[in-house]
């Protein structure tokens, strides 16, 4: 584990800013593919996208206090623990704005998703390998951890967005 300046400072908060970040994306991403696997709208991709982004962002950081507060020992103050939930919110919302950033900027429409798929599996790449600054990982194998479990979620969020859309078709 490293044990340089950025990790000593970085250890109360980052655990919580990966958390954030990792689920920022990957529900985020969750949205996009499954409303490209309906074949639906770019403004439904938007409006879905910020809807969970800000939601699940306060839901996870509430849960992140929640559940520290729900300790027996050692249990923190409301006020020791909303530093934690705040970053968990930080990090969700951030990441998890990287996926919308294809339908964001004026790219060719055709190619959005395939920009929001890389944007998003670069970043739970980065994401998943700056948990070798706290862990005893190797980087790559921490970003491809990361990258392996984002790219099933939006496989199926995507598969489920298919079939949706073939079963509200009347199965045509």
């Amino acid at each position: 584990m490293a044990d340089g300046p950025l990790s000593r400072r970085a250890r109360f908060f980052l655990p919580e800013l990966i958390y954030g970040a990792n689920d920022g994306i990957v529900t985020t991403f969750a949205v996009v593919a499954g409303v490209e696997g309906a074949n639906l709208s770019a403004q439904i991709i938007l409006i879905l996208g910020f809807a969970n982004l800000f939601a699940d962002g306060v839901s996870m950081g509430a849960s992140n206090v929640l559940s520290l507060r729900s300790r027996d020992a050692n249990r923190p103050t409301l006020a020791e623990a909303l530093p934690f939930g705040a970053a968990t919110f930080a990090g969700f919302l951030v990441a998890g704005l990287i996926p919308l950033a294809a339908y964001l900027v004026p790219v060719y429409a055709d190619h959005r998703f395939t920009y929001a798929v890389l944007l998003a599996g670069g970043t739970l790449f980065a994401v998943g390998a700056s948990r070798s600054l706290l862990i005893d990982r190797r980087w790559y194998a921490a970003g491809l951890e990361m990258l392996a479990i984002g790219a099933l979620a939006g496989a199926i969020a995507y598969g489920v967005g298919v079939l949706g859309a073939y079963l509200m078709n009347g199965g045509v």
